[in-house]
């Protein structure tokens, strides 16, 4: 199977479940990996035959910026759902890091793997 990645993708989001989380954006950072519907794109060399990784992160950085997510578990499956279907990823590996938000911690975040792989 094919793969797109995108790694260190910075967005910003309404996050948090405290009330002072959610007074404003907060930075977050994405690992994508993307399985890709076909290995087409390797043979044509035609961008219409692939996930076009610029409009992935257009689409992203507009969703996240209109929305409010409490956890980042239902942040990541959102974005998920939006590969999955609006792309037509059959699978994806969705990451997403809120750093500095723990006093000693670097960064917390999650992972999350939907879809089918072959």
């Amino acid at each position: 199977m094919d793969i797109i990645f995108l790694h260190g993708v910075r967005a910003q989001t309404l996050i948090g479940w405290y009330d002072w989380e959610r007074h404003a954006p907060q930075d977050v950072l994405l690992d994508l990996d993307i399985g890709l519907p076909s290995a087409r794109a390797s043979v044509s060399d035609d961008l219409v035959d692939t996930i076009d990784y610029d409009l992935v992160t257009q689409t992203l950085r507009s969703e996240l910026a209109s929305q409010h997510f409490q956890l980042l578990e239902a942040l990541a499956e959102h974005i998920a759902h939006l590969l999955l279907g609006r792309f037509g990823a059959p699978w994806v590996r969705v990451s997403v890091t809120k750093p500095g938000i723990l006093k000693d911690v670097a960064r917390v975040g999650v992972t999350i793997e939907r879809g089918h792989r072959s």
